[in-house]
């Protein structure tokens, strides 16, 4: 068996730059990956403006507080000021540019007005509440990078650059197949000996959450030419190929078999990791094919593990693996096993800043509910006998799958 880490890298050294771009507006871009660098095209702010409802002065106008000036204008917004003449005040607004001659703002909070105009009732200090021409952006410098994952926040940026249409790389095409004469789609009534197709669903909404293309599913059964007929359609219309079930020793593991007999070469077999040793890595076809457990919990441990940073990548995202967190073990278990064991567990931040991570009580691969009580996964080193209080490095969902 390959050691868990070794394998992780080796899936994630099968990246590589999608070829295929497309150019969207603003409004699709939610969830695309940035094929090139974006640079600024003006300066944020393009002009010194206020950061704060309030009044532009000459510091040293206000020095003999309390210090009354007279208001020369009013300024929103979107209006061109005028040049501040001494001895006077100009009212601004959150945004209003800065007029020439002024040097500080004062808060509204922080003075009065009257019919005389306003009162300053202590010395000013010069640069107060004044946002900078280019504090933010400067132009031509990088303000997104190639690979960038662009949510609401960069989206954001682009449009303050006045950047209507960005290109993206293609949505990644991801097949999945799942093999077993005994499961049938959900809806339909349970035979005896048969179970729900629960794989298909749930490796489809994974893929969805990692923002591919919509998946291309497929279910062969326990038969050899409708395995490697299904496997060769698949990875002739997709980038990826993940397979569900079938890839260990039984007589009706037909997954490895039938890639072999397609011309496919396998390049990993089973990991030193629990749930979720019967893994392969095949290329067929030029396209990674990567052979998940059949049960839901272990194909779900290894689709976080291993098969997103391998997404990631093909997506061309700059990100490939998300950080790893630190936490310490809140059970009354003492746990370890053979393998890195990647058990589910719950995560609460303690006042004084530490991360506990409780572990579900079943931490069998049959114990599907788990998964949805989960916040991560967390790892117990091989050969390790950990009890409460041992500091674990752990895998928050929320990083892994997004």
């Amino acid at each position: 068996m390959l050691d868990f880490d070794t394998a992780q890298a080796q899936l994630a050294a099968r990246t590589r730059t999608p070829e295929q771009q497309d150019t969207l507006p603003l409004a699709a871009l939610s969830g695309r990956v940035l094929a090139t660098d974006v640079l600024a095209t003006l300066d944020l702010p393009p002009a010194d403006n206020s950061a704060m409802d309030g009044y532009a002065v000459r510091a040293a106008d206000t020095a003999a507080a309390p210090a009354t000036l007279p208001i020369q204008q009013r300024c929103f917004a979107g209006q061109a000021p005028q040049a501040l003449l001494p001895g006077q005040a100009i009212r601004l607004f959150t945004g209003s540019l800065i007029p020439a001659g002024a040097d500080t703002v004062v808060m509204q909070e922080d003075c009065h007005e009257d019919t005389r105009g306003v009162t300053f009732p202590a010395p000013v200090p010069a640069g107060r509440h004044i946002r900078r021409r280019g504090e933010d952006m400067r132009q031509g410098s990088r303000v997104l990078a190639q690979g960038d994952l662009l949510d609401a926040a960069r989206i954001a940026i682009l449009a303050a650059q006045g950047i209507a249409q960005a290109p993206v790389y293609a949505q990644l095409k991801v097949g999945i197949l799942t093999t077993g004469d005994e499961l049938i789609p959900p809806g339909q009534p349970l035979q005896p000996a048969a179970i729900y197709n629960s794989n298909a669903p749930m490796l489809a909404s994974l893929c969805q959450g990692l923002q591919t293309a919509p998946v291309q599913l497929r279910h062969a059964r326990d038969e050899a030419d409708a395995t490697e007929a299904a496997l060769l359609e698949l990875s002739r219309s997709c980038d990826l190929v993940l397979s569900v079930g079938g890839a260990s020793v039984g007589e009706k593991d037909l997954v490895k078999p039938a890639i072999e007999s397609l011309g496919g070469s396998l390049d990993l077999w089973r990991v030193r990791m629990k749930p979720g040793k019967p893994v392969a890595l095949a290329d067929l076809n030029g396209k990674p094919v990567v052979c998940l457990p059949g049960n839901p919990v272990s194909a779900f441990a290894v689709f976080t593990l291993l098969v997103s940073p391998l997404i990631r990548g093909l997506q061309g995202r700059k990100q490939i693996l998300p950080p790893v967190r630190y936490g310490v073990l809140h059970t009354d278990c003492t746990l370890g096993s053979d393998r890195d064991d990647f058990i589910r567990i719950q995560a609460a931040l303690t006042p004084s800043g530490e991360t506990l991570l409780t572990p579900h009580t079943q931490q069998s691969s049959g114990v599907l509910s788990s998964l949805a009580w989960a916040d991560g996964l967390a790892r117990i080193p091989a050969g390790s006998q950990l009890s409460s209080g041992a500091g674990v490095t752990w895998y928050a969902l929320s990083d892994w799958l997004r």
